[in-house]
C-alpha cells in the first residue's frame, strides 16, 4: 500500500510529516491495521517482528485523533529511558503539530501542567498515579498506546498494566486502545479481552537464518 492511498484518510499535517520522514510505502502489518479500522478509531491488538513498523501504526492513531480535535493521546511504555526516547522521536518528528509531553517522574504528583499537551509519553506507573490523583484532563482522551503490551505477564509490572488498562476502559468508553508487541503466546485472548481486532503478521526488514556456531564457523544447513 502506498502512503498516497490514504492521503484522504490522514490530516494533511499528518500526511505532510509522514512525507517529510520519506515515508513513501506502507509495511504490511501498517496496511493490516487501516483494514482494521486503525483510522476509523478501532481499538488494535499489534503482534509483529521487531522493526516490522509498530511504532508508525501508534503515531498515525495518536495524530489523527489529535489533529482532527477528538482528543489527547496516552503512549505508555514500561521503562523510563524508552519514554525519554520516544519523547525526543515524537518531538523531533511532530513537535511542529502537537504538544509532547515526557511525564515520568514524581508518582506523587497530579502533573497539572499536562492538561495543556497534546500527547503524552509515560511509564504506567506515571498513569496510574495520575489516575489516582483523578487527573482531570484524563476525559479528555482518547487513544492509548500500550507498548510492549505483553508484559502483562511480567510478576512485577503486569499487574499494575492490567489493573490501569481495565480502568482505562471502565473511565473512557469510546476510547481506542493501540497494543504493541512482538512477543505475544496468546494474542486471541488478549484480543478479545482489549475488544481489539487482532493483526499478526510476521514481515521483517532482515531476514532471520538460523544456524549452529562450533569451531569458528556458521552451519545454516
Amino acid at each position: 500500500m502506498e502512503l498516497k492511498d490514504i492521503k484522504n484518510n490522514l490530516p494533511g499535517p499528518l500526511y505532510e510529516a509522514l512525507q517529510k520522514e520519506g515515508i513513501t510505502k506502507l509495511r504490511p502489518s501498517q496496511k493490516k491495521s487501516i483494514d482494521n479500522g486503525l483510522l476509523e478509531g478501532k481499538s488494535l491488538l499489534v503482534c509483529t517482528p521487531t522493526a516490522s513498523g509498530k511504532t508508525l501504526i501508534a503515531e498515525m492513531a495518536a495524530l489523527k485523533s489529535i489533529l482532527n480535535n477528538q482528543g489527547k493521546a496516552i503512549y505508555i511504555v514500561p521503562l523510563k529511558a524508552l519514554a525519554t526516547e520516544k519523547f525526543k522521536e515524537f518531538q523531533r518528528k511532530y513537535g511542529h503539530l502537537v504538544r509532547v509531553a515526557l511525564s515520568i517522574g514524581d508518582l506523587d504528583s497530579s502533573d497539572p501542567y499536562l492538561s495543556e499537551y497534546d500527547l503524552i509519553i509515560c511509564t504506567s506507573e506515571k498513569l496510574d498515579s495520575l489516575i489516582r490523583h483523578h487527573t482531570p484532563w484524563l476525559s479528555r482522551v482518547s487513544t492509548v498506546i500500550i507498548d510492549e503490551i505483553h508484559l502483562m505477564n511480567d510478576p512485577s509490572r503486569g499487574p499494575t498494566l492490567e489493573v490501569l488498562i481495565t480502568i482505562l476502559k471502565q473511565l473512557l468508553k469510546n476510547l481506542q486502545i493501540i497494543g504493541l508487541s512482538a512477543t505475544i503466546g496468546n494474542p486471541e485472548e488478549l484480543a478479545s479481552w482489549l475488544y481489539a481486532s487482532l493483526v499478526v503478521d510476521s514481515w521483517r526488514p532482515v531476514k532471520l537464518h538460523q544456524g549452529v556456531y562450533l569451531d569458528g564457523e556458521i552451519d545454516f544447513s
